[in-house]
């Protein structure tokens, strides 16, 4: 294989906008990519929204969302574990991100946008900008390899002048009763080989975030539609018909996460979300049909769950009282792990020694941690990938061309 100057090692937003800024900046660049053509993107092809510091309200935002806001969601976030100076990189380069993307053939939502003042929304979702930014490094002369995965990366002998790594984390290689939402490409073998080779580590082994989907959903790449709400319309159960939590105290943005966490801490990793006839009414549409049943009996039936102790759950819950009777099964969902490689403000590997890898680069959700620490941020997965993605082509390429 013809030599390159910079292998990018992923197919994701990361991946793209390290290639893409890599190639314009003159150096030849091969792009790696794990999965075969139709499934290309890792979890980028379920994401939807960027999180964008901005100064003023535009077409893309109804309001403004200044540095020191972001930051404040961004510090909650990481619970103060994140590298203060990559978070303020994070958020300061945030705001050149729609523009830029935009000139790689990237479209943005301007009509009927969610209300919110902190993210941009992608009109088409993450398909729809990988497809576009596929075709741009096409036309730049990416080099791009389909099904081509790149399990480990020796530090001592690159295959090209300079490597860039945004393969993600290791959800996909998790088991123990979690679903993973995204990409079954992402097995970590790469980020479990660069650890063993004396790359500093961030995060914590075994941390993810959770939510609870369907548990119908597919076993990988079921994406945002297998996410249930609405428990509070209703009661969940576990494999005993108990409640574990009260329902209407799990509010806000983070209750995706809350019930991941919930569900995931039960002995079967497993638990059923039941509501009335008016719950049913209330909630949010879902891409599984819920379970139904004429009374209670006839569901705990159907359930094979303890009848009198549904009962019981739903006398002292007080909102499954009106026939007839739904139920949606669930499970802990997983998005992405918590576990990373350590990086430098230009996104070079920094080693357990201390020392720098000059030439090994890291970008998207396998140097995450550094700035979100084991926390989640809504949009804040693409912004890291982008942000961080442009950092690691422009050093990567002002290396190999000095």
């Amino acid at each position: 294989m013809a030599h390159t100057d910079i292998l990018v090692i992923g197919g994701g937003l990361a991946a793209l906008c390290a290639a893409i800024t890599a190639c314009r900046a003159g150096a030849t660049v091969r792009l790696a990519e794990a999965a075969p053509r139709p499934l290309r993107g890792g979890n980028t092809r379920h994401s939807r929204n960027l999180r964008i510091r901005h100064d003023a309200p535009g077409p893309l935002f109804p309001d403004t969302y200044p540095a020191a806001d972001f930051l404040a969601d961004l510090h909650t976030a990481n619970a103060g574990t994140g590298d203060p100076q990559l978070c303020h990189v994070l958020v300061d380069r945030s705001a050149e991100l729609p523009e830029w993307l935009a000139a790689q053939g990237v479209v943005f939502q301007t009509r009927d946008i969610p209300p919110s003042r902190k993210t941009a929304f992608l009109l088409g979702g993450g398909m729809a900008a990988l497809n576009a930014l596929y075709a741009t490094a096409e036309a730049l002369g990416v080099d791009i390899l389909y099904d081509h995965p790149i399990p480990s990366l020796p530090l001592h002998d690159l295959p090209a002048s300079a490597v860039i790594v945004c393969c993600g984390g290791y959800q996909a290689d998790l088991r123990h009763g979690l679903i993973n939402r995204g990409t079954p490409f992402a097995s970590g073998a790469m980020l479990r080989s660069l650890l063993a080779q004396g790359v500093a580590a961030v995060g914590q082994d075994g941390a993810a975030h959770l939510v609870a989907v369907d548990a119908r959903s597919p076993d990988h790449d079921g994406g945002i539609v297998t996410r249930v709400d609405g428990m509070s319309h209703g009661m969940v159960v576990d494999g005993a018909g108990n409640r574990f939590q009260d329902e209407g105290s799990v509010v806000g943005q983070n209750r995706h996460a809350v019930w991941g966490r919930l569900i995931a801490a039960l002995p079967d990793r497993q638990a059923t979300l039941i509501v009335d006839a008016d719950g049913h009414t209330a909630m949010p549409l879902s891409v599984f049909p819920p379970l139904s049943a004429p009374s209670l009996p006839a569901l705990a039936a159907l359930l094979q769950l303890d009848h009198d102790a549904l009962a019981r759950s739903a006398k002292d819950c007080g909102r499954v009282r009106q026939p007839p009777f739904f139920a949606y099964p669930l499970r802990p969902g997983i998005t992405f792990t918590c576990l990373g490689v350590q990086v430098d403000h230009t996104t070079r590997l920094i080693m357990q020694d201390g020392s720098r890898c000059d030439t090994i680069f890291a970008a998207g959700m396998i140097m995450a941690p550094n700035v979100l620490g084991t926390g989640y941020l809504a949009g804040g997965g693409m912004t890291i990938g982008a942000v961080f993605g442009r950092i690691a082509g422009e050093e990567a390429a002002r290396h190999v061309l000095a």
